[in-house]
């Protein structure tokens, strides 16, 4: 059954007689007739009486409002996906990392929101691997996350490289790690760490980290707010190895102090992904676009050592 078979019974209908039904249609008395010939050939039963009126049949009576509704959801269809291709989308929806969220965001959202007041944005912060299987469910349109190659190796999956950032060292003032200019990882491996939770991708590169360095990992306690981790740090000896953008306003915290690692130095590299089809939407464009131009800059997170001066 096709769409132009249906088309072609409902004009039939409305018109009254297959002959005006043409003039609908703007094709042949033929055409109109073929369509109807093979969708009553598909259905098994006549559709219509042949007569001069084109009335129709028992089956036809009961076929038409079926037909009627599948020609409209077709027309709804269409004219969604229409506003859809020329940017009217009622929301965009957007997964990120808790850091990028909190930092790097705010100008992109600002500046999206002035140039589509229309469209809803919503932004959920979520770690990489949680943020990643929802951007392949559906459920949102683009992922900040950090880049994991196993998961956005497959061909639907666009990938924007934005920045990379080294992991440093979080503890609290006077703790016996701040003696270090760059914390040796032996000495941090000494030490209890607050670790983020499952579905992290920092937890996982962390774990590899201490493994390739044939060293055992203390996790004591898993969170996954950046509140969470400086309040434990502060009331303790635990240590948490965090991303750069995770550290930022540590510097006017006289309770916490941040310390390079020696090498090797890890380092996360944060990207933008979405998938071939949004690309196709301009709003989806835009917001990329925008992420590209505000956050994808060499300021966005320099890899030089911050300066934290010892106590």
């Amino acid at each position: 059954m096709r769409l132009e078979q249906l088309q072609a019974f409902l004009a039939v209908v409305e018109a009254g007689s297959f002959q005006q039904a043409t003039q609908r249609c703007k094709v042949t008395q033929s055409t109109i007739s073929r369509q109807i010939q093979g969708l009553e050939a598909e259905l098994g039963m006549p559709l219509f009486h042949r007569t001069s009126q084109s009335k129709l049949t028992l089956a036809g009576e009961m076929f038409l409002p079926r037909a009627s509704r599948i020609c409209q959801e077709w027309a709804n269809a269409a004219s969604e996906l229409a506003k859809l291709v020329s940017g009217n989308q009622p929301e965009l929806c957007v997964a990120a990392i808790h850091s990028a969220s909190a930092h790097h965001l705010p100008p992109v959202l600002q500046q999206f929101c002035q140039d589509y007041p229309a469209v809803q944005l919503r932004v959920t912060s979520l770690g990489s691997d949680r943020a990643l299987k929802v951007l392949r469910d559906g459920l949102v349109d683009v992922a900040i996350v950090m880049n994991n190659r196993f998961l956005t190796a497959s061909p639907e999956m666009v990938v924007d490289i934005l920045y990379e950032e080294p992991v440093e060292v979080l503890m609290a003032t006077g703790h016996p790690l701040s003696q270090y200019d760059q914390v040796p990882w032996e000495a941090i491996a000494e030490y209890p760490q607050v670790v983020f939770k499952d579905g992290y991708g920092m937890q996982r590169m962390v774990q590899e980290q201490f493994q390739r360095n044939g060293l055992q990992l203390k996790p004591m306690v898993e969170l996954n707010t950046l509140d969470g981790f400086r309040g434990m740090v502060r009331q303790s000896d635990l240590v948490a190895l965090l991303p750069r953008s995770a550290l930022m306003e540590i510097g006017n915290d006289p309770t916490l102090v941040v310390r390079p690692t020696a090498n090797p130095v890890l380092s996360r590299q944060v990207v933008l992904v979405t998938t071939q089809d949004r690309l196709d939407i301009p709003p989806i464009q835009h917001f990329r676009a925008l992420v590209k131009k505000l956050v994808s800059t060499p300021s966005a997170t320099p890899l030089i050592p911050t300066p934290f001066p010892l106590p």
